[in-house]
Order: structure tokens, then C-alpha cells, then sequence
């Protein structure tokens, strides 16, 4: 029998017959528990005072973070909800650019520019010209 080399531990001192790269489950306690925390808290008080600034606000008061972050919540509870409704009746798993198109314009917050009603393709966008555009007639 010839000699063994000492395993030096890693992968391949884990390798055994039949596993396959197949992770086995475990039995037994879990040793940490997920902490379920409120996902608006990711709301920053700087993010809203930026979105303040931008609706023109000068002074913020310190109980409007927690109102604005209550607002937002309830804003997409009710627009992802729709979406999702939209989503499942068209027995899809991914949803859509329409499907959100639809839903917000379902609780009367139509966003355009998205859907083919108000597409428009006359527009032009900054910094590309045509061909149409570079040419000289002196």
C-alpha cells in the first residue's frame, strides 16, 4: 500500500461518494435567526430631504420622515398590488412596463411617455441628429 499524503483540508477533503456537488441538508437549531426589519426604514432621511428640495421645501420639520415614509408605503402597497393583480390575471410571472402603466393609471396617476397611447416618435432626443438634420442647402 503506498503512502498517504496528509489531507491539508478544503474542498477536496470534503469530497465523498454520491454527493455530487449536491449541498446535504442539515438537521438541528439554526444558530441566527433572520431579524425581520421594516424595509421603509431604507428611506433615508437624506433621500427624502432631496426629494423635498426638489418639490421646493426650505425647511423640514422633524416629524415629516416618518409621515413621508407612511405616505410612500401605502403609495406602493396600493400600486404594486394592482400591479400584481394585473400580473396574475394575465397569468404571467414578470411583469411589465403596462402592467404598471395600467395601474397607475387605474388609481389616477397616468405616468406618460411609456405606453404606445402616448408614445410619441416625432420627438426628438437631446444630442442625436439625423442625417436629415446635417446636411447644407446654400
Amino acid at each position: 500500500m503506498p503512502p498517504t499524503v496528509p489531507g491539508r483540508g478544503g474542498p477536496a477533503a470534503l469530497k465523498r461518494p454520491g454527493i455530487a456537488g449536491k449541498t446535504v441538508m442539515k438537521t438541528g437549531a439554526k444558530r441566527h435567526r433572520s431579524i425581520i426589519k421594516d424595509c421603509i426604514r431604507g428611506i433615508t432621511k437624506p433621500a427624502i430631504r432631496r426629494m423635498a428640495r426638489r418639490g421646493g421645501v426650505k425647511r423640514i420639520s422633524a416629524g415629516i420622515y416618518d409621515e413621508a415614509r407612511v405616505a410612500l408605503k401605502m403609495f406602493l402597497t396600493t400600486v404594486i398590488g394592482d400591479v400584481v393583480k394585473y400580473t396574475e390575471y394575465r397569468n404571467a410571472k414578470t411583469v411589465t412596463t403596462n402592467d404598471v402603466i395600467f395601474a397607475l393609471r387605474r388609481i389616477g396617476r397616468p405616468i406618460y411617455g411609456f405606453d404606445p397611447d402616448t408614445h410619441n416618435p416625432s420627438k426628438k432626443m437631446k444630442g442625436v441628429t439625423s442625417a436629415a438634420d446635417d446636411t447644407d442647402d446654400d
